[in-house]
């Protein structure tokens, strides 16, 4: 890029190979043909853009070229107008700088014949302002919808004419509004004059509007048999007038997907997309609709594209075929219907096929101004509007009709705008400032635009008058009408009106007007019926009735209803300039003119002749007079004073010593103007040259920064005290809310405390009363605490009997709680007994059973955990290895052990013996070597008999029968007697075997049949022994409870 600024420079000072970049710069000014070489030069070097002061002129190149990427856009961003190359750009840039620093509505008027280049310019201006603006979601979308709107009105609107491929058939105007960052939030579209009779009709070499080839081109092909349509242009009556359905460099395939894009971009549903294109499809099945003619009744020829018609548009096919072949008026206050023939069915199809398109293209933009339409904000936010105008150019065909002459009478109404903004206004301004000044000549086409537009006696009222006129009207009588009225305007020339020499090339039905681009004539033929631009009744009424949402908005039932007759096409076109001019004229202008450089559209080709006419009608030569003898800038003294203030210390912040323009006095005297730099006029002041004016706005820029940083100072300093007295304030608010929320807290809980209180005093005094409204609740605390009390202290064990006291009023639950939770403790003392636990504790209950009240030792016997083997381990292995194996019965299971002393019967001398009981005997072994004594089945035992005492003596009493036993068999078991008792009785599996002798003598038997006895005793030491009597003496101690 700086390579490129660099030999752009190097260029501009070679000016006899360049020429110069700003024709204010031209020596020769006052010399067209010097005007065009400086153009010459420049194109044959790429260049395209020129200035005159801050107007652009644009060279079409008919080519790309190279110099519109992002690098561009940032070079010109905040670039001061002629620091750089003349650029589109530029402009762009001006425009948009003025607008946002100094808050004023611009408009950028784009201007010159077709085929200049006027929508590629306005295109490059949009894509720059959404290139530099700022960048955000929501503004990236309303960039998207501004820019995706081009292809959208371009397809519908542009067409191939033989000056230009893409040729705008209609007048655009866009208001682009900006917040006040300078961002796009939104748009707004006017259209003017579209070309509705090209839809019907197009000269040789010419194509139909664009979207018709690229729904033909791109739609795929379930599309097109949706549609009802053939891929092949040459089939359409409407599209193969021209014989040019192709365009070179144009790709209608493509373009139709890059539309289809915009309208998703833009907002159209896909329902609104599918109608737009069956709208489309409707034109061209209307240009086959074929009519033939019989008995003066035209009749339709071939039904297929009635019946694509009646289908695409949802509307009854009979209504739709009466409607082509009938027309309906009124007579009378009657309806009466006549058939139409061959030639006015063609004609009202025509009609018919022009209204739909335009009523279409209405409907796109709206719709397109609706998704563009900024939301709502603050009325206090700032807004300001940049225009675009994009208006078709000055046109001379070889036929020129009514189209022309409203295309021309525009562009002769932006010439005077132009005129008005540019040559006259800034002369008047400065006669009326006082400013010292040589008068320049122009030509002020005020005149012509009088012969067009002026009341009763301008050409659009006549005409308007000729189509109101009952009777037979026709084209002739509205010639002949302006013939008799304006003959004698210089600028309006008939056959009849014409000298000698011009009747030769001015036809009978022709006039001619000398426009301020030159001279065109006009046939008069069609001018009366398209300007009434009539459409049949019936036809308005079939497409009322239609069901497609479109065209049911483009053809209201309202339209129908209404007789007041609709302003004609040239009187709708001239309310629509004016309303356009006073846009135009409320906002601060830029112009872009641009300049075709041959008639042919071939690119590196200048034809000094056809750019020299360019040059002349479009007064730029005039323009570059005025700025070379005027002032490159002017501002009022208020606006320069308020701007620029803050240069001088004596205007800063404010002026006080007098005046605005004393005030710029000494403004201007502090940046040492010289004398020939400016002029002060009555109310404003005048700079010559552009350099002045930058170096002053380049000091501002300087200096903002410094005041922005004491502003800056200032609002911190202002922003951080209101900060501070917002939050104390807030402080103290929420002091003065917390204290009160916490006095109240305090009295509502002293409140409730008291109401606690009281209730808990009523109801301790009630308390023993049944439950009522006053004790119930410290009834329910009693019991609340009682239960918690009851719950810390409850008995763990089954042996614990305690409970704690209950108040009254849980006597009954707490008898119940009692209970249940004995059980409960009970039940899991149960399911914590192990079998083998279980087996000891029925022993216990078993001795219980014995001895419990019967015999003074038992008591002792209780805490004293009973065990089945009581033999020490020496006894206890000899046991295992010897009585197991060889002494015990095979099958038997020992069940209790124990060291006994055995009495014999012969004597009652004491034998250590060992005690050995199994499930099936009852064994007596000898101590040492463990042999069998005795073995007494447990079946025939017939007694064991015991002392009331505390010794520890049993009788085990036997059957004489057994041989081997010589008598009873007197056993000492010493402490372990109930033990070991109690567990032979349940061996035995009855408790009456055991008997407790009270009389403390017993008897027992001896071998041989003898009697003994056994007397038991009580004394301090136990002891057991032979009396003097021979009885077996037995000496007890005392129990515990009886010492």
């Amino acid at each position: 890029m700086d390579y490129w600024k660099q030999a752009m420079e190097n260029a501009l000072h070679s000016r006899d190979r360049v020429g110069v970049q700003d024709f204010v710069l031209l020596e020769d000014f006052e010399s067209e043909q010097a005007f065009v070489e400086n153009l010459r030069k420049r194109f044959t070097e790429d260049l395209i853009y020129t200035y005159i002061g801050p107007v652009l002129v644009s060279v079409n190149p008919y080519r790309c070229v190279d110099i519109y990427s992002d690098d561009y856009v940032n070079l010109y961003r905040n670039a001061n107008f002629y620091e750089l190359p003349p650029h589109v750009f530029a402009i762009s840039d001006a425009a948009y700088t003025s607008m946002h620093e100094e808050c004023r509505d611009q408009c950028i008027l784009i201007s010159g014949e077709s085929g200049a280049g006027k929508t590629e310019a306005s295109k490059k201006v949009l894509h720059y302002v959404a290139a530099a603006s700022h960048h955000s979601d929501a503004v990236e979308r309303v960039k998207d919808k501004l820019l995706q709107s081009n292809p959208v009105l371009e397809a519908f609107g542009n067409a191939k004419t033989n000056r230009n491929d893409n040729s705008s058939r209609f007048g655009k105007y866009m208001d682009i509004e900006f917040d006040y960052l300078g961002a796009p939030v939104g748009g707004h579209i006017l259209n003017y004059l579209l070309e509705k009779s090209r839809v019907v009709q197009q000269g040789s070499g010419e194509r139909n509007f664009h979207i018709f080839y690229q729904l033909i081109a791109g739609a795929e092909d379930a599309l097109l048999e949706k549609l009802s349509l053939r891929r092949d242009p040459t089939f359409y009556y409407y599209l193969n007038q021209g014989d040019s359905t192709e365009v070179f460099g144009i790709d209608d395939t493509n373009q139709f997907r890059i539309v289809r894009d915009a309208l998703s971009v833009i907002d159209f549903s896909l329902k609104e997309e599918e109608e737009i294109f069956s709208i489309v499809a409707t034109v061209l099945h209307l240009g086959n609709t074929g009519f033939v003619e019989e008995n003066g009744e035209a009749i339709i020829a071939q039904d297929k594209p009635v019946a694509a018609i009646a289908k695409l548009l949802c509307c009854p096919e009979e209504v739709l075929r009466d409607a082509l072949t009938n027309r309906t008026i009124e007579a009378r206050g009657e309806l009466v219907t006549t058939p139409l023939n061959r030639d006015q069915a063609i004609y009202a199809r025509d009609a018919l096929a022009k209204a739909i398109y335009e009523r279409l293209f209405k409907w796109l933009v709206e719709k397109i101004n609706h998704s563009l339409k900024p939301q709502k904000t603050r009325s206090s936010e700032r807004r300001t509007l940049m225009g675009l105008l994009d208006i078709y150019g000055f046109e001379v065909f070889k036929k020129n009709s009514f189209e022309q002459f409203c295309i021309n009478y525009c562009n002769e109404k932006l010439q005077q705008l132009f005129i008005e903004l540019t040559l006259k206004s800034e002369q008047e301004e400065y006669f009326r400032e006082g400013i010292e000044w040589t008068p320049i000549n122009y030509f002020n086409n005020k005149v012509i635009c009088d012969l067009v537009e002026e009341k009763h006696k301008g050409i659009i009222s006549l005409l308007d008058e000729e189509c109101l006129r009952p009777g037979g009207a026709t084209d002739k009588t509205f010639l002949f009408k302006m013939e008799q009225t304006i003959r004698m305007h210089p600028h309006f020339v008939t056959h009849n009106l014409a000298s000698n020499k011009l009747k030769k090339s001015i036809a009978r039905d022709e006039f001619r007007l000398i426009h301020y681009a030159g001279d065109v004539t006009y046939k008069i033929e069609g001018f009366l019926d398209k300007n009434n631009d009539l459409l049949f009744r019936d036809l308005k009424k079939a497409m009322a009735g239609a069901s497609n949402s479109i065209i049911k908005d483009a053809f209201p039932e309202s339209e129908l209803l209404s007789k007041k007759r609709p302003p004609t096409a040239a009187t709708q076109f001239k309310l629509s300039l004016q309303e356009l001019m006073e846009i135009l004229m409320s906002k601060e202008p830029w112009y872009v003119r641009c300049i075709k450089p041959n008639d042919f559209k071939q690119a590196s080709k200048f034809d000094e002749k056809v750019v020299g006419h360019q040059v002349q009608y479009l007064g730029l030569l005039e323009n570059l007079r005025v700025r070379r003898a005027g002032f490159a800038y002017r501002r009022r003294y208020e606006t320069f004073l308020e701007r620029y203030k803050c240069l001088c210390p004596e205007t800063w912040p404010r002026y006080r010593g007098g005046t605005a323009k004393e005030g710029v006095a000494v403004l201007i005297k502090h940046l040492n103007y010289a004398s020939e730099e400016y002029s002060m006029g009555h109310t404003k002041l005048f700079i010559r040259f552009p350099r002045t004016l930058f170096e002053t706005e380049d000091a501002f820029q300087q200096r903002k920064h410094y005041l922005a940083s004491v502003i800056q100072a200032e609002f911190r300093c202002y922003s951080a005290r209101k900060k501070y007295l917002k939050m104390r304030k807030a402080a103290i608010l929420i002091e003065n809310s917390w204290r009160r929320y916490q006095a109240q807290c305090l009295l509502e809980k002293r409140r409730n405390a008291a109401t606690v209180i009281r209730r808990f005093i009523k109801g301790f005094i009630t308390r023993n009363e049944p439950e009522n409204d006053v004790n119930a609740r410290f009834v329910r605390q009693v019991r609340v605490e009682f239960l918690k009390r009851l719950a810390a202290n409850l008995p763990t064990s089954v042996l614990d009997k305690s409970w704690p006291n209950a108040p009254l009023v849980c006597k009954e639950a707490s008898k119940l709680l009692h209970g249940l939770h004995r059980k409960w403790l009970v039940r899991k003392y149960c399911r914590s007994v192990t079998p083998k636990r279980k087996a000891l504790m029925e022993w216990k209950v078993e001795a219980e059973a014995l001895f419990d009240g019967k015999k003074q030792s038992y008591k002792k016997s209780v805490p004293q955990e009973f065990q089945e083997n009581r033999l020490p381990q020496e006894l206890e292995l000899r046991r295992e290895n010897m009585f197991e194996k060889s002494v015990k019965h095979q099958g038997e299971v020992t069940m209790y052990c124990l060291e006994v002393t055995k009495y014999d019967r012969h004597g009652y001398k004491p034998r250590d013996r060992v005690l050995v009981l199994t499930d099936a005997a009852l064994y007596l072994l000898d101590r040492k070597d463990f042999r069998s004594k005795h073995r007494i089945p447990l079946k025939s035992l017939e007694g064991i008999t015991v002392s009331s005492l505390t010794d520890g003596l049993a009788l085990f009493r036997i059957p004489q029968e057994m041989k081997q036993d010589k008598g009873d068999l007197i056993l000492d078991m010493g402490s372990h007697l109930v033990e070991a008792v109690s567990k032979i009785a349940m061996a035995y599996g009855h408790r009456n075997i055991v008997s407790v002798d009270k009389n403390n003598c017993v008897d027992h038997r001896l071998c041989g049949g003898k009697q003994g006895t056994i007397d038991f005793n009580m004394g301090a030491n136990p002891e057991i022994l032979k009396g003097k009597n021979g009885h077996l003496i037995v000496v007890a101690i005392a129990a515990p409870e009886q010492c």
